[in-house]
């Protein structure tokens, strides 16, 4: 267990660190256009990322499952197999992009209808087409991730992210304010600034992996695939491109009611959601990393590597995410700080929700990792039916209740939010020891 704990803290901490860079570009942009442009393009900006977000986290989740498939062939020493799934993974990114970025680009058209105010939508509407556009080159990243991931070369995508975070970081701040030759975009800036980010990361980490030796021998013996493993794949990263989804969506659904509720709630939820968002990819990290762990061992068909892969995952979530927790209760005021010179009314709101962000740490980084280690046993379909309870049964219809049926407003929100993750929580913890209990006494004898 101490060596689990081990091997999966060293294989995380790049990806953590991946996970993060993608998480604070988002950030980068809320921080500059809050700092630069003010509260409302703020609130618009958000509300265009997390309906983004929505669509392509089908991608961006699904696409994960191709690194624990990745991760069992190479418990199986299968080289060529290896190279086929990264073939076929970045066949199935380029699907996804066309079906999502067009989505995208429909929900950006039928903004008006989402009672918003008119300024928010004026606002928010290009921000989206443009990150509708940059679809493709986010999920090419993710595909190509996986083959990195997948064989534990996990700084390469870790030094791709952080290198997209600072190019984000400057064009930001060339377009948003107009420097030098550049004019100034103001919000538009900081969405062409995620395009061009995401086309860097998606063309600097292909070119290392076509051009470094470690990949070449499994892409040598896997030139070409077959449709059938490209349609495996799709079956597989669907149910768990869903499972982000109905999360995702809950989130985004609760965006648009806050909306409802006014813009500076909107802005407010925008802060305390931007810096819970960047804990949860981070606790992603770890989870990825236990689903990496638990495939291989699974690839060997050593039952008790997968148990000790999956409760150290557990385990380090727990520690990790309750950091963060006392993080959040104890420094929201500062936290809330970085975002907004003044405003001091969105500042006290946001400042609330931080103390329900912290509380809920634990329970969202608990089924973050649920997901991750039933993903290394290729267990997608029924923790896609507790994701869809947790979030369209428990958390969406109890937010509309407690926000304005009991009129608590956007705590109300957060509260509703807060179960949800809690239910999935331990529906999937508990999911994961009773399937692993099942397959263990499924499997002959020496696998055991």
């Amino acid at each position: 267990m101490r060596r689990e704990i081990f091997e999966t803290v060293k294989l995380s901490i790049p990806i953590i660190i991946a996970q993060l860079g993608v998480i604070l570009m988002g950030v980068t942009d809320n921080l500059m256009v809050g700092r630069f442009l003010g509260a409302v393009p703020l609130g618009a900006s958000g509300l265009a990322t997390s309906l983004s977000f929505l669509m392509t986290s089908i991608g961006f989740g699904g696409l994960g499952v191709v690194a624990s498939l990745i991760s069992q062939a190479k418990g199986q020493n299968n080289h060529a197999e290896i190279g086929r799934l990264f073939r076929a993974g970045l066949q199935v990114s380029v699907l996804m992009s066309i079906v999502l970025g067009l989505a995208g680009i429909v929900i950006g058209l039928s903004l008006d209808s989402f009672g918003q105010t008119t300024e928010v939508t004026r606002l928010a509407k290009p921000f989206m087409y443009y990150l509708s556009a940059s679809t493709l080159p986010l999920l090419v990243f993710v595909a190509a991730r996986q083959l990195t991931d997948g064989l534990s070369y996990t700084r390469v995508a870790m030094f791709v992210t952080v290198s997209a975070l600072c190019f984000n970081a400057l064009v930001n701040w060339v377009l948003i304010n107009g420097i030098w030759i550049f004019p100034k975009m103001g919000l538009n800036g900081a969405a062409i600034g995620t395009l061009l980010s995401r086309i860097f990361m998606a063309t600097s980490l292909l070119l290392y992996i076509f051009k470094s030796n470690q990949f070449r021998r499994s892409l040598a013996t896997a030139r070409y695939n077959s449709n059938a493993l490209v349609i495996r794949i799709l079956k597989l990263t669907i149910p768990v491109g869903f499972q982000f989804f109905f999360e995702v969506a809950a989130f985004s659904l609760a965006v648009v009611m806050i909306g409802w509720l006014g813009e500076l709630q909107l802005a407010a939820h925008q802060i305390a959601i931007n810096l819970a968002s960047t804990t949860y990819m981070m606790a992603t990290g770890i989870a990825s990393a236990g689903a990496i762990r638990v495939g291989r061992a699974y690839g060997e068909q050593d039952f008790h590597k997968v148990r000790s892969a999956g409760s150290a995952a557990f385990l380090l979530v727990a520690v990790f995410m309750g950091v963060w927790c006392i993080t959040f209760l104890t420094a929201n005021d500062f936290l809330v700080s970085l975002y907004l010179k003044d405003n001091p009314e969105v500042k006290q709101i946001a400042a609330t929700l931080m103390i329900y962000a912290g509380f809920f740490q634990l329970s969202d980084g608990i089924q973050a990792t649920g997901l991750g280690t039933l993903r290394g046993l290729t267990d997608v379909n029924v923790p896609t039916v507790i994701t869809l309870i947790a979030y369209w049964v428990i958390s969406l219809p109890l937010s509309y209740l407690l926000a304005f049926t009991f009129h608590m407003d956007v705590e109300g929100i957060w509260i509703a939010l807060s179960a949800g993750l809690t239910f999935s929580a331990v529906f999937l913890t508990i999911r994961f020891y009773r399937i692993l209990h099942k397959r263990r006494k499924a499997a002959p004898t020496s696998a055991v």
